[in-house]
């Protein structure tokens, strides 16, 4: 990050790195070869505001945790504020609407397992994939401490990879954010496989992370005062309706 003011301030060479990768409808490669997506475009809009511009870094999850831990990224959208997350990172306060996690399911398995909460998944034989780093909420990690449940999660960097193990039957689920899932099972053609169900996860909001190395509290401040304000005025809904519509 370039500042040539205050911390808090803008400048001519303001640029923040701005991680990225493929998660739509958050952040993507749209069909001109461009990236955009609701995080992505709010991003840019908060930047310009404050006269800064974005420098897109295409990162998984778990290591853009550790490039925002160095200091080598400055700012990670979608994080859950966790206690060892804010010994190197500062949060933005929740301002957003938060979304929720849901469990998809391969078809059959949705057959077979009817469940109610994530917790039903200890007395089944189901195979679960997951994200590495992702935070899924408090009944995962209560799962998660289970070793015989543990050892038949799946731990894979990417989504994309996961959904075609569903399809392969090598996993017969995941948890995955419900628009970001529908709209990738649309995209690969696998709707009518693999399935939302009614179980919810979590559906805690998430915050913007900012690295303590790179970005001062102030500018952090003024950050969150400008992304309230896209809220207020509508500018925030109208970029959601460009990736989910009215």
């Amino acid at each position: 990050m370039l500042l040539t003011l205050l911390p808090g301030l803008a400048g001519a060479n303001c640029e923040l790195s701005l991680r990225w990768d493929h998660d739509p409808p958050f952040s993507m490669e749209l069909e001109d070869g461009s990236v955009g997506g609701i995080y992505i475009d709010l991003n840019r809009a908060v930047f310009a505001r404050l006269g800064c511009q974005a420098r897109l870094v295409r990162l998984p999850w778990a290591r853009a945790l550790l490039e925002l831990e160095q200091g080598r990224l400055d700012v990670l959208p979608g994080a859950f504020r966790k206690p060892e997350r804010e010994a190197y990172a500062h949060f933005s306060g929740v301002i957003l609407e938060p979304s929720r996690n849901i469990l998809f399911l391969r078809r059959d398995a949705a057959q077979r397992w009817p469940l109610d909460n994530l917790l039903q998944l200890r007395d089944t034989p189901l195979r679960l994939g997951a994200q590495i780093g992702v935070s899924y909420g408090a009944d995962y990690q209560t799962l998660m401490a289970d070793e015989a449940f543990a050892s038949r999660v799946v731990l894979n960097a990417t989504r994309l990879n996961l959904w075609q193990m569903v399809a392969r039957r090598r996993i017969d689920g995941l948890i995955a954010d419900e628009h970001s899932g529908r709209f990738e099972l649309q995209s690969l053609g696998l709707s009518e496989h693999i399935r939302p169900t009614a179980v919810v996860v979590s559906s805690d909001a998430a915050e913007v992370a900012f690295s303590r190395k790179s970005v001062q509290p102030e500018f952090v401040q003024n950050y969150a005062a400008v992304l309230r304000r896209l809220v207020e005025d509508g500018s925030y809904t109208r970029i959601e309706q460009r990736y989910l519509g009215p």
